[in-house]
């Protein structure tokens, strides 16, 4: 099964808006909740009663943390406002605060799951889990998630590890180009930061659904004709593993000025007011469109 799937729901109402437009006018079967934003609850009455997936989507990097700050010194500042860069995490075994960071993730990450989590089991949703621009894939992150799930018997039935099919991509190069240069190096790290966590905790995830996953390469152009082209593809290599497929869009822009003087991220500010996402949120549009005009 193909789901296309949008990150970063309940950031802000108008936003979420967008976002829920490319499902009620699109292809978008699934979508991420920022479980810290102060717009969370209103955001959930927002949502349809049935037919959009939904995730929590972990995130350290934008807003305030959902623990107490008292509790999470290296991750946030005086104002509960998260500071930790993803150099820090990256690189916390080398600088000896590893320990420190895994401590500090396990109760954040517990926190923002349980804050979702009610209203999700309310809904008769499964526990999904991803990460904001994907940090759960940092070692002490995703070490620190897995602990909390097995301590907490947490019923999760799905986490995204964005492991892109490198060569299904190499298969339509250069036909996709273009796309943002920096992408390539977020796509090999990442693919990098997957395998070891597989290796690491295989036998937990090989419990879980597993999808075939696309979309960190074409972040923020995913457009509708490279989606045309690399969808057949990769449907059929998705069916051959026996797995879903996810296809990450990224079509909920922000660009009310009250919501951007709110953003407390310089690189999410930058990305989230691109209008490559309105391009991206045409394709989701566009797409149902194809689909119709083919029944």
């Amino acid at each position: 099964m193909t789901e296309f799937h949008a990150d970063d729901y309940g950031l802000f109402p108008t936003q979420s808006g967008r976002i829920l437009a490319c499902h009620e006018e699109g292809v978008l079967g699934g979508t991420s909740i920022m479980p810290n934003s102060p717009w969370r609850e209103t955001c959930m009455d927002m949502l349809p009663e049935d037919g959009l997936a939904l995730a929590v989507h972990l995130n350290l990097m934008e807003g305030r943390c959902v623990a107490p700050k008292e509790r999470l010194p290296l991750l946030v500042d005086e104002a509960g406002i998260f500071r930790v860069s993803f150099a820090s995490l990256l690189f916390s075994p080398l600088t000896g605060r590893y320990r420190e960071y895994y401590e500090e993730l396990k109760i954040e990450l517990s926190a923002q799951i349980h804050a979702l989590l009610p209203a999700l089991e309310a809904r008769g949703e499964p526990l999904r889990l991803d990460g904001h621009a994907h940090w759960h894939m940092l070692p002490v992150v995703f070490d620190a998630l897995m602990a909390v799930i097995a301590e907490e018997e947490l019923p999760v039935s799905y986490i995204r590890i964005p492991r892109e099919p490198l060569g299904l991509l190499l298969r339509h190069f250069p036909a996709i180009l273009p796309f943002h240069p920096i992408n390539i190096v977020k796509t090999l790290l990442l693919y990098v930061l997957a395998g070891r966590n597989l290796r690491r905790h295989g036998a937990a995830l090989g419990r879980i659904e597993k999808k075939l996953f696309l979309g960190v390469l074409f972040s923020g152009r995913f457009e509708y004709g490279k989606i045309c082209m690399i969808l057949p593809d990769a449907e059929r290599e998705a069916a051959r593993r026996g797995w879903g497929l996810e296809i990450l869009t990224h079509p909920g822009a922000v660009y009310e000025e009250e919501d951007i003087r709110a953003l407390t991220n310089r690189d999410d500010l930058a990305f989230l007011t691109s209008p490559d996402r309105m391009t991206e949120a045409e394709g989701l549009k566009r797409l149902k469109e194809r689909e119709e005009s083919h029944v």
